[in-house]
């Protein structure tokens, strides 16, 4: 298996990383659950996982502090779980090798000031982040999601403070919408603040919003686009799909097992249609459909002039050596126009 190739992130920073990165939110599971529901995560597993992850040169990993590895939603009494996993296993290895990105915003406790982006969420929390992580700093702290209760310049003000303490490396976006990026951009260049090198959104062959306004911002501002749910939840694997009876199954242990929205929203006709096609199109490729999903996903640098990083998460080792696999896989315009003919007609549930 070749090692990964790494791409510079960001036109407006140094860092480089790995072109896929290894996420949290979903860890490998043991088929025990504890009483909230939440499946116990297999540490030896993900502890091969990490170690695999390293020797092949994936050293870009994602997390958060909302994360536990087995449930979602996830309740308050589970969350930062994934953090403080993260944390004792890469004690193993030189931190500096790594590239660790987690986020804020989310809830983390009852409270007024629980949630969202203020100044003193923010500052609790990368505390409480960098305690599970038991690290010094992280590379990338991303604001999880947009915060209107709180002024733009203060969201800024904040983590450029926490650049210039040391705490954080480089500041990142994800799911805010683009009026408010461009606003944030805006502010970082009007009063000399740190600015922005990140970005992380939702995007896969069949959900693919961001091109609308997201990708061109990231484009116009030279800012590093990683792409979260590159598999649409594990559906662009296939696994849901029973080719012989052409209908959906839900496997054990698998994610829509235990996120019973999958199945709402993605179980539709039209959406077996075009996997059926779609996993023909990989086994033609003599790939699996997984691999031809995030193979879509980093070849459309080709299309949108920017590198585009998945995060993939891997319930078991063979997953990860399944995706370091398929980054090198090299598709045609004639493969990604056929990738967008059969993807078009998708309809989601509600």
């Amino acid at each position: 298996m070749k090692g990964l190739r790494y791409v510079k992130l960001s036109r407006n920073s140094g860092l480089k990383v790995s072109i896929i990165s290894l996420g949290t939110w979903h860890l490998p599971r043991l088929r025990e659950v504890d009483e909230a529901g939440a499946y116990k995560i297999d540490v030896d597993e993900f502890r091969k996982v990490l170690k695999v992850s390293y020797d092949n040169g994936l050293i870009f990993i994602d997390s958060a502090n909302r994360y536990h590895g087995g449930i979602s939603p996830v309740p308050l009494t589970h969350v930062g779980y994934a953090e403080k996993l993260l944390g004792q296993l890469l004690k193993e290895y030189d931190r500096e090798e790594w590239v660790v990105a987690t986020k804020v915003a989310g809830r983390m406790s009852p409270g007024p000031n629980g949630e969202g982006l203020s100044r003193k969420h923010v500052m609790w929390q990368i505390k409480e982040s960098l305690r599970r992580l038991q690290m010094e700093y992280v590379d990338i702290y991303y604001m999880h999601r947009d915060d209107p209760e709180t002024p733009k310049l203060e969201i800024m003000r904040t983590f450029t403070s926490l650049i210039e303490q040391g705490l954080v490396r480089y500041m990142g976006v994800s799911n805010v919408p683009a009026i408010s990026l461009v606003e944030y951009i805006e502010l970082a260049e009007r009063y000399g603040l740190e600015p922005i090198t990140a970005l992380q959104y939702k995007y896969n062959l069949v959900e693919r919003e961001v091109e609308a306004d997201i990708t061109p911002v990231a484009k116009r501002y030279g800012l590093g686009f990683v792409a979260y749910s590159p598999l649409a939840q594990g559906v662009l694997t296939g696994k849901y799909v029973d080719k012989e009876k052409r209908k959906w199954r839900v496997p054990e242990l698998s994610r829509a097992s235990y996120m019973k929205w999958i199945a709402k929203k993605y179980f539709t006709d039209s959406m077996l249609d075009f996997l059926l096609k779609f996993m023909n199109f990989a086994h033609e490729k003599g790939i699996t459909p997984a691999q031809l999903a995030l193979a879509w996903t980093i070849n459309m640098e080709k299309v949108l002039g920017l590198p585009i990083i998945p995060i993939i998460s891997v319930s078991k080792l063979s997953h990860l050596e399944e995706a370091i696999a398929a980054s090198e896989i090299d598709l045609s315009s004639d493969d990604l126009k056929y990738l967008e003919e059969i993807s078009r007609d998708v309809k989601f549930g509600s």
